[in-house]
C-alpha cells in the first residue's frame, strides 16, 4: 500500500480547504485541534464523531487531502494533527476565524 502524498504548503488550495470545512463534522475536528496546544496529536477515535467508522475515515481523508491535517499511523492506531503553521502561512487569519466561529456557535443566544 503506497503512502498518499500530502499537498505542500504552496499546493494547499482555498477551495479545497473551504469545501473540507463546510461539513460540520470536519469543522468540529479542526476546531477541537485548534483548542489544543500547537502540535497536539489526537487519535481519530478521540473526536467521537457521530458517524460510522467508514464515514469517519472519509472525513479524515478529506481533511488530509485539503492540507488541513497530517495523519500519523501507528500500526493499528491512527493519529491526526493540525497543519496549523502551513495553513496560517498560506491563508493568514483563516484558522483564527474558524476558532472564532466556534465561540460564536457555542455562545448562548440573546
Amino acid at each position: 500500500m503506497s503512502e498518499e502524498r500530502l499537498p505542500t504548503r504552496d499546493e494547499i488550495e482555498i477551495g479545497q480547504v473551504l469545501s473540507a470545512l463546510s461539513d460540520p463534522n470536519r469543522r468540529q475536528v479542526v476546531q477541537d485541534l485548534l483548542a489544543e496546544p500547537e502540535g497536539t496529536e489526537r487519535t481519530c477515535t478521540s473526536f467521537q464523531l457521530p458517524v460510522t467508522k467508514a464515514t469517519s475515515t472519509y472525513h479524515f481523508r478529506v481533511l488530509r487531502q485539503a492540507g488541513l491535517t497530517y495523519d500519523l499511523s501507528y500500526g493499528n492506531r491512527r493519529g491526526v494533527s493540525l497543519r496549523r503553521a502551513d495553513v496560517d502561512a498560506r491563508f493568514p487569519g483563516l484558522l483564527d476565524a474558524i476558532a472564532g466561529a466556534k465561540a460564536v456557535e457555542d455562545a448562548p443566544a440573546s
